[in-house]
């Protein structure tokens, strides 16, 4: 199969190097606007928690041209690629995509981005490489299947980084396919349970992938990567199974990043069903007269089933604590995982009554839709059921805007409404900015932001 894999890469390669983002559909370019508005705030929002703070001065990064999305700095464009990308994935609001079985984006935004200030590039060519970055990831995670209990995070994607550093560098096509063959021999292999068992190394593993994506194009750049079909062996017969097909399978055609998830809930996507089931259950209703929560799901979220939680991560991995965050607070916010609010006895109470089952049903919906259906039983006997066929914010169910976003934002970074709206401009202009330096390090803060010292 390595042959295979092979020639689907160098096709990869020749249309990554020749991609053009002033020719891409408008459609392309007005989701990329609102992935990147959605990656700057998030990563700002995620840039603000305790820990991130504390893993920014523990690294001591030393001053650069790269900003550290939201935390008031500019530091080295290796430094920034992966504390962003470990910031942005933190509270599980990152844009992700249910056919790439993943979260391309977060997989090489990053260095891309610090990349881009570093060289200051243009827009149109930081355009190219954000799309390529998306698209490449996206085809590797389709091609890619995963044995079971291994987490997406930091494995199909690195090949992502690797193509959109590659085109930020202008490397031709052979050397572009170069460095995305070597993005996928630097697979992280994961384990699910890592995030379930709240150990942040899950985050840690897309930082790695986005600074895995930035040394496979380098050393495409020096001459020193090849395409020997890497991925036929990393991600197929260690990992998992690997379809060579999927690479290029209507490449040029099919976007696959109009095709992805915006997230209005601080949880797993696979929890986001249920939480949506049953904030359209809660008006009304009492919380103190349910007796007991089933959620049924779908194959892959119904490992997620544990009441019991000890810090942030691994809640944001529990359903019963989305179900209870939902129905007694009205949302799963970025504040629900706050240490003070994990310990809320009354939540715990009620995590306690959901209950989590897998479906054959709505297994078999996969991967078009990623459905739950809740039923809520209350103590007069009665039940309510609501079935959720997909997460609000997916971009085949309700869809969000660039207002939805912003609006979203706004309130969950209150006083920062000054970088929400700097965000939403640079991912508005991005493509026609004759450079992107001065736009990107204006990102590090606002004016109203506190600085951290240096």
């Amino acid at each position: 199969m390595n042959e295979e894999v092979k020639d689907a890469t160098a096709r990869l390669g020749e249309w990554a190097a020749g991609l053009d983002a002033a020719k891409a559909p408008g459609p392309v370019l007005d989701r990329l606007s609102l992935v990147l508005l959605d990656v700057f705030g998030v990563t700002a929002l995620g840039a603000a928690l305790d820990e991130q703070a504390a893993l920014r001065a523990a690294w001591n990064a030393p001053d650069g041209p790269a900003p550290l999305i939201g935390a008031g700095r500019t530091v080295t464009v290796d430094a920034a690629a992966w504390l962003n990308a470990m910031a942005l994935v933190s509270l599980e609001l990152d844009e992700g995509n249910k056919y790439a079985k993943g979260h391309p984006a977060a997989h090489g935004f990053p260095a891309v981005l610090a990349l881009a200030a570093g060289l200051d590039a243009t827009g149109a060519d930081t355009a190219a490489a954000l799309l390529a970055a998306y698209e490449v990831a996206s085809r590797f995670g389709r091609a890619t299947s995963l044995r079971p209990g291994a987490h997406p995070h930091g494995s199909w994607g690195v090949a992502g980084a690797a193509a959109g550093c590659a085109r930020l560098l202008r490397l031709g096509p052979e050397a572009t396919a170069a460095a995305i063959d070597t993005g996928a021999g630097m697979p992280i292999a994961g384990h699910f349970s890592s995030a379930t068992d709240g150990n942040p190394v899950r985050d840690a593993w897309m930082g790695a992938s986005n600074m895995s994506g930035l040394v496979a194009a380098r050393m495409a750049a020096a001459g020193l990567a090849r395409n020997t079909g890497t991925a036929a062996g990393s991600l197929g017969d260690l990992l998992g199974g690997f379809d060579p097909a999927e690479l290029t399978d209507g490449l040029g055609e099919r976007w696959d990043i109009t095709r992805g998830y915006f997230k209005r809930h601080a949880s797993c996507s696979f929890t986001h069903p249920a939480a949506d089931a049953v904030l359209a259950l809660r008006e009304g209703l009492d919380p103190s007269r349910v007796t007991g929560i089933l959620v049924e799901t779908h194959a892959l979220g119904a490992g997620l089933g544990s009441p019991q939680w000890d810090n942030r991560l691994s809640a944001m991995f529990s359903t019963p604590f989305a179900v209870a965050a939902a129905l007694l607070d009205g949302e799963v916010g970025p504040r629900a995982s706050d240490a003070a609010r994990l310990g809320d006895p009354a939540l715990r109470a009620l995590a306690r009554r959901v209950r989590l089952v897998a479906a054959d049903d709505l297994t078999a919906r996969l991967p078009a839709e990623r459905a739950a259906r809740v039923t809520v039983e209350l103590d007069d006997g009665t039940s309510l059921t609501r079935e959720q066929p997909n997460p609000v914010g997916d971009a085949d169910h309700e869809p969000l805007t660039e207002q939805d976003v912003v609006r979203m934002l706004t309130a969950w970074l209150p006083g920062h409404a000054a970088l929400v709206g700097r965000a939403a401009a640079v991912a508005r202009d991005l493509p026609a900015l004759p450079r992107v330096g001065a736009a990107l390090r204006g990102l590090a803060d606002d004016d109203t932001a506190e600085k951290e010292p240096s």
